[in-house]
């Protein structure tokens, strides 16, 4: 379907931009991804990260986010790098949240958070298109039909035959 094929593109390059921009340009994402790893952290009970581990972090993230955006626009593996996208996305919300942010922060935060709220369910919607063929529950569903007139069948001709 054309539009699909158009959507993808579209979709993928908004992942392929942001991505790139933080495993090339990771300073600029630091500030975000400290704060979640201090919660990460103080929730599991680990140590801290340090500045090197949070900057290849960042920049490994941007990496995965960059190359399944890549995919979903090249239609490869569409489904994969689309529920791909939309969990590498999940944290980016979570950090991004604006509920405990300081009310100065909290505008930018919340259109942050609405940007990557959008992008999950754009990416899940993404990874649910099944191309018009039909999903794995109508197909299971169709084959207990099909094995039930199967035995139906069978059961009429023994009935016929031994009457």
């Amino acid at each position: 379907m054309l539009l699909r094929h158009m959507a993808r593109p579209l979709l993928g390059s908004w992942f392929i931009y942001d991505g790139a921009q933080a495993a090339l340009h990771p300073n600029e994402h630091l500030q975000a991804a400290r704060e979640g790893s201090v919660l990460a952290t103080k929730t599991f009970g680990v140590e801290p990260l340090t500045e090197k581990q949070l900057t290849t972090l960042v920049r490994a993230h941007g990496a995965a986010t960059a190359a399944a955006g890549l995919l979903l626009a090249l239609g490869k593996a569409p489904r994969v790098s689309a529920l791909a996208l939309a969990l590498l996305t999940l944290p980016l919300a979570a950090v991004n949240q604006p509920f405990t942010a300081p009310k100065a922060e909290r505008s930018a935060r919340t259109e942050r958070f609405v940007r990557n709220l959008g992008a999950v369910g754009a990416a899940l919607i993404a990874g649910a298109d099944m191309e018009g063929r039909p999903g794995v529950a109508w197909r299971v569903q169709h084959a207990r039909a099909t094995r039930a007139a199967v035995h139906a069948a069978k059961d009429a001709k023994k009935a016929v035959t031994h009457a």
